[in-house]
Parts: C-alpha cells; structure tokens; sequence
C-alpha cells in the first residue's frame, strides 16, 4: 500500500472552514476504488495546521488518484487557502491495513 501523511498550514481566516473546503476533494477520493483511507486531523497545538493521512492500494491507485479530475480541481483551489507548500511524507509498506499497536492492547471486557 502507498501510505501518505500530508501538512496543511492553512491561512488562519481559513481554518475554521477547511472541512467544508475540502469536503468535495475528501468525498470524491474516498469514492475512488484504490483508495483505503483518506482521513484529516487538526493539530492541538496549532489550529492552522491540518494532518491528511491517506492510503491507497498499490501505484496504480496512487497514480489514478493524482490523475483524477477532483485531484487537478483541488491542485487549482486549495493554494489559495495556504499559508505555505504542504509537507508531504509517502512511503509504501507491505500491507494493507492498519496494525495493532501491540504494546497498548486493551484486554478483552466484560
């Protein structure tokens, strides 16, 4: 799988809106048949600062995904409601999932 964590500093008029900013983007890639997850997350400590962690299934999915329409309309949109270039890591890992984070397992309840 292509697993991917994106950055955003998004301009601090925009923060509040970025959900709803992105919201067609977000949709229309988990639409997509290669892609796993595609989920954002805002930083604590900064609330101009949005995390996109997303996975797709191999490199053709990942290549379908920054072909796509949606992905061209958000390269044209989205700049305008940044502060700076996103930070991107991408890296592929042999599996297909999330793991268990062995050393917090939660016993079995009652």
């Amino acid at each position: 799988m292509i697993f991917i964590t994106v950055k955003f500093r998004v301009r601090p008029e925009d923060a509040e809106q970025w959900p709803a900013i992105v919201e067609e983007f977000t949709r229309a890639t988990r639409n997509e048949p290669g892609c796993l997850w595609f989920d954002w997350s805002r930083s604590i400590e900064d609330p101009a600062e949005y995390v996109l962690v997303e996975a797709f299934r191999d490199d053709d999915a990942g290549a379908a995904h920054v072909q796509s329409a949606h992905f061209r309309a958000a390269q044209q949109t989205l700049p305008q409601h940044l502060a700076e270039t996103p930070r991107i890591l991408n890296v592929t890992v042999p599996q297909d999932n999330w793991s268990l984070l062995g050393e917090m397992a939660v016993p079995a309840r009652d």
